[in-house]
């Protein structure tokens, strides 16, 4: 029975973060030609253009440094966090870097952003609430109540959570955790709580959380985790040509993840609770930056913990990981709700990520802004798409008001205006933009093979390629480029062109995440794809899971063409958790569902819900199969095989920048 393992290792979590198991590449200095990891530097043009950016962002008036630095108490300053193995996964002097003068070759703003978010430490926001900023993505922030702590979102993984409630103990000394508070359903935000939440802590967290943070992970997390690694650089050194940050703060700890079963179900709007000693006013605020979120108002305090509902940066109303698009109208009702429920009390709002903010009318601003750019991207995309314009088009077409343009918290330093315009359009209308020539287009490979040859070979392709190189013109070199690739995949001066097409757009891109990904783009073109790892992303992570969605994940992995006339009925019976999943086969199709087993299943299979995992993670093989007492099979044992047979094994390294 080895097709087994090899297929459900396949099923197993692959963070959307951005996978496990990957070494932090070491910083690399800056230099005349290129780098070690081949990236040149950059080109007149993107450097001109830079610098004409940098007269803007200058013009704006922005006390965002000593905001960043406020109530600043301690940090480690020799920080090194590592993984069971040893492995450095968090270092803050990678980005040393930044406390340069900016290089030409990274945006200004993005610049700007990445040294704001380089600050790192211990910080007050006001007395009795306190954040752990710069040791992950995300903050960590902390409530002293009256006998212990209450922390709100422990980072994105162990090592970092522990690393950052060691230096809270240690700059104010050791107290009980009374309670977490896990804002919402992406990892950077509870991956750490098995560092700070023992088995009684009670875990306050949105309705629809558990379910939330790991579906779309179990569903499509292969294709999540691989397209994250690009998002978030995460084969790129960190140097001032390669990753610089996420603009949401720096990257993602690859660290031991874990997940919590919350106790306490936030479900409306005006939930309240006292833990000790500290009242909790709560907003439930699903559909928005994540499927299940949650905001608090400390109303003692004065102070509303804001999630990630508002950023000092845009937010991304459709994630270049892939994720479902978001509702830019729900998104920014959310924050008009919040406006208005807690502005009037509020002298204080902190965030997942980012410095907090001061002051009533300086909140009130700071939610203004926040709300208006969303709700701004969603009218003026349908107004634009009201008078012909396709999703493209409108990107190219909408600008922000100066209004909104002038303010440092909606730049695109992760959303972009252009990619969430194209969002709000998907959303709507879809993939379709309404022209018949695109119902059916060639696919890529045979388009770029008859481009080429309509251009007179990849010779001539080439030629004008490096033509709109050398004229600064990366765009249109990038899209010649491109089709000289997919035409001739092993032409190197193709991937040559294409790669420094790849790195000047890089250079000259104000959002992160596109920075990331066009220099990750010119990285595999000149280095190739590093292998990855598709195996479980922890016990913890994996006991979350229910069992339906692994079932559901293997209907996804099923040879439809394979499986055609191959109808049969299998039980899948977990004998230590009481529940029978029904699988059957027809038209190529796999269903399943949860009932009694069915008399005269072509094999039933019984085993516990550890086996299963232990199976999911390699820690079983078929020795253990034969042997144990935990598996066995009745029935068709050769029906049972074929089935496995049928399918398939992820890629978790499919190519992107080549066929």
């Amino acid at each position: 029975m080895r097709p087994i393992t090899r297929v459900l290792v396949g099923l197993c979590l692959v963070l959307a973060s951005c996978g496990e198991g990957v070494s932090v590449p070491a910083p690399m200095t800056d230099m005349a030609g290129p780098d070690a990891a081949g990236f040149n530097p950059a080109d007149a043009s993107t450097a001109r253009a830079n610098s004409a950016v940098a007269g803007r962002i200058a013009s704006i008036d922005s006390d965002d440094e000593a905001l960043a630095m406020r109530g600043y108490i301690g940090r480690d300053e020799a920080l090194e966090i590592r993984n069971p193995d040893g492995e450095i996964i968090w270092r803050p002097q990678d980005y040393a870097f930044l406390e340069n003068d900016p290089a030409a070759s990274v945006h200004p703003g993005l610049w700007r952003q990445a040294a704001l978010n380089q600050i790192h430490g211990l910080f007050e926001v006001v007395p009795g609430i306190y954040q752990v900023r710069g040791y992950d993505l995300a903050n960590m922030s902390v409530i002293d109540g009256e006998t212990g702590r209450i922390i709100i979102d422990p980072l994105t993984s162990v090592e970092t959570a522990r690393a950052a409630l060691d230096l809270v103990n240690r700059e104010l000394g050791e107290r009980p955790i009374s309670a977490v508070i896990l804002t919402h359903s992406h990892i950077d935000h509870f991956g750490g709580v098995g560092a700070v939440a023992g088995p009684d802590t009670p875990i306050i967290a949105p309705a629809g959380f558990l379910e939330a943070s790991v579906s779309e992970n179990v569903m499509a997390g292969i294709v999540m985790g691989r397209r994250a690694g690009y998002m978030y650089g995460t084969q790129l050194p960190r140097s001032p040509r390669g990753h610089v940050g996420a603009g949401l703060g720096k990257h993602p700890a690859l660290g031991t993840h874990t997940i919590a079963l919350p106790t306490q179900i936030i479900d409306t709007t005006g939930q309240t609770l006292e833990i000790d000693g500290i009242r909790m006013e709560f907003q439930y605020a699903p559909e928005t930056e994540a499927p299940a979120e949650l905001t608090v108002f400390f109303p003692d305090l004065q102070a509303w913990c804001g999630a990630e509902l508002v950023s000092r940066t845009m937010h991304n109303l459709y994630t270049l990981r892939g994720a479902q698009v978001r509702d830019a109208v729900a998104w920014s009702g959310a924050i008009d709700e919040a406006l208005r429920r807690f502005g009037p009390r509020t002298e204080v709002i902190f965030n997942s990520h980012h410095w907090p903010v001061w002051g009533e009318a300086e909140s009130a601003d700071f939610l203004t802004a926040q709300r208006d750019v969303y709700k701004y991207i969603h009218d003026q995309t349908l107004r634009l798409a009201a008078q012909g314009l396709g999703p493209d088009a409108i990107a190219e077409a909408i600008t922000l008001p100066d209004s909104l343009a002038d303010v440092f918290a909606v730049q695109g330093y992760y959303g972009t205006l252009k990619h969430n315009s194209r969002a709000v359009y998907q959303r709507y209308f879809g993939w379709y933009d309404g022209v018949p020539a695109h119902l059916d287009p060639l696919p890529r490979v045979e388009a770029a093979q008859r481009y080429v040859a309509a251009m007179g070979g990849v010779e001539g392709v080439n030629a004008r390629a490096l033509e709109a190189l050398e004229a600064g013109e990366y765009r249109w070199a990038a899209e010649l480029a491109q089709h000289a690739v997919f035409a001739e995949p092993d032409n190197e001066t193709a991937r040559d062109t294409l790669a420094r097409a790849y790195e000047q757009l890089g250079y000259a891109a104000e959002s992160a995440p596109w920075r990331d990904n066009y220099l990750t783009g010119a990285y595999e073109l000149r280095n190739g794809v590093e292998a990855l790892d598709a195996t479980a992303a922890g016990t913890a992570m994996l006991q979350a899971i229910p069992l339906d969605l692994f079932f559901s994940a293997m209907a996804t992995r099923l040879d439809g063409e394979r499986a055609a006339g191959q109808d049969r009925v299998f039980n899948f019976i977990f004998s230590d958790v009481g529940e029978t999943h029904v699988v059957s086969l027809s038209n190529g199709v796999m269903h399943h569902r949860r009932a009694d087993p069915v008399e005269g299943a072509d094999a039933s299979v019984t085993l516990t819900r550890g086996f299963w995992l232990r199976l999911l993670q390699q820690q079983a093989g078929v020795m253990d199969m034969i042997g144990s007492d935990e598996f066995s099979v009745r029935g068709d044992r050769i029906a049972l095989l074929g089935f496995f047979a049928m399918l398939e094994q992820p890629q978790p390294d499919f190519p992107i920048v080549t066929p």
